[in-house]
């Protein structure tokens, strides 16, 4: 039986080949921003309060107008089809069956027409399901502005716009692997060009991109647009004075810049650059219920997850999703009756404890 995060990445390695399963779990240089991502949550303590009873905890919250039943989000991953055949389609499902938010990476293996639909007939009601879409502004302005609109057409409620790559980061377990490109029968179907009859390009990252190109953006769309991958505090002032609607602070894993800290860490000083301007949503490292309630008493709106997505896609396709979700949702809950919150409104920075030293030893 399948009970925590962990036994999902178990489970889905016997049944990934070898070199998808690096792909996923490998990250830059020497993947120490990777593994402190999960340590930093658990070097966090609780302080819990007590005698503050409630029955239901409400664990609904809205970010940038899109409503969640919980502050937890699927962070953009590309390459569903890897580890499933029904790749993203089957994501889009899960996500929407547990009223949260998908963010549909630009390197998914499914359009995001097709992605939309499979929210929209995952709900009861018919409705359309929330969903965000990641975006690398590409040199072509005018291929960005072709997806872009292919996004809003399709119902994208906000924009994800990844600014930590203006070059790839280098993968040594990829390298290693030989894992350069797609196996025959995959493409990136987003990067479809209908100005070049359908064929597909390349995703090309830019290491000219500027907050000049944050400004034609912003004035060539109307979404909401979040900046993911801001780690430095001046920037995300900047962010802020730039008209960003919100933040995603994330280190992309640990797949671009090895040895920058953990998201986790970064955190209240980057809530204490934006002080209250624009929501916080926080990636890297999420493995567990206390680690979503940590994450939101020191600052953020929401938290998204990336790597555990995938495992449970590997694992059970869209049931596997659904029942990670399910079981994130499960440990919120329990973790907030526990701190003596009546909801992810009570979560304040006094209910989280950084280890303290002693003779230079970390207790």
């Amino acid at each position: 039986m399948l009970t925590t995060v962990q036994d999902f990445e178990t489970a889905a390695r016997t049944r990934l080949d070898p070199v998808h399963a690096d792909f996923i779990a490998g990250g830059a240089g020497d993947e120490i921003t990777v593994r402190a991502n999960e340590e930093a949550f658990r070097r966090l303590r609780l302080l819990p309060r007590v005698l503050r009873g409630s029955a239901v905890r409400e664990l609904d919250t809205t970010v940038l107008g899109s409503r969640t039943r919980m502050p937890v989000l699927l962070s953009p991953t590309a390459f569903h089809k890897l580890v499933d055949e029904e790749g993203e389609v089957a994501t889009a499902r899960a996500a929407a069956a547990t009223g949260t938010i998908m963010i549909v990476s630009m390197a998914s293996t499914v359009a995001v027409e097709d992605i939309a639909e499979a929210g929209r007939g995952a709900r009861e009601s018919g409705d359309p399901a929330p969903w965000w879409f990641q975006l690398y502004i590409q040199p072509d302005l005018e291929f960005t502005e072709v997806l872009v609109r292919r996004a809003t057409d399709a119902g994208c409620t906000a924009l994800v716009v990844t600014v930590d790559s203006p070059v790839r980061g280098a993968h040594g377990r990829d390298l290693r692997n030989g894992f350069l490109d797609l196996p025959a029968g995959l493409r990136c179907e987003n990067m479809a060009d209908p100005r070049q009859g359908g064929r597909v390009r390349p995703i090309a990252m830019s290491p000219e991109i500027s907050w000049e190109h944050l400004g034609w953006l912003r004035r060539t769309t109307s979404l909401p647009i979040l900046i993911k991958g801001a780690l430095h505090p001046e920037d995300a002032r900047l962010a802020v004075r730039h008209g960003a609607d919100g933040l995603l602070l994330s280190n992309h894993g640990g797949r671009q810049l090895d040895t920058v800290p953990a998201t986790v860490e970064l955190l209240p000083e980057i809530a204490a650059a934006v002080a209250g301007r624009i929501p916080i949503v926080l990636d890297g490292g999420v493995r567990r219920g206390t680690d979503v309630v940590k994450a939101l008493a020191l600052g953020a709106s929401a938290v998204g997850i990336g790597r555990p997505v995938m495992w449970a896609l590997a694992e059970g396709g869209e049931k596997g999703v659904r029942r990670l979700l399910e079981l994130l949702r499960e440990e919120l809950d329990q973790a907030l009756a526990l701190c003596g919150a009546s909801g992810v409104q009570d979560l304040t920075p006094a209910l989280v404890r950084a280890p303290r030293t002693l003779d230079g030893v970390v207790s």
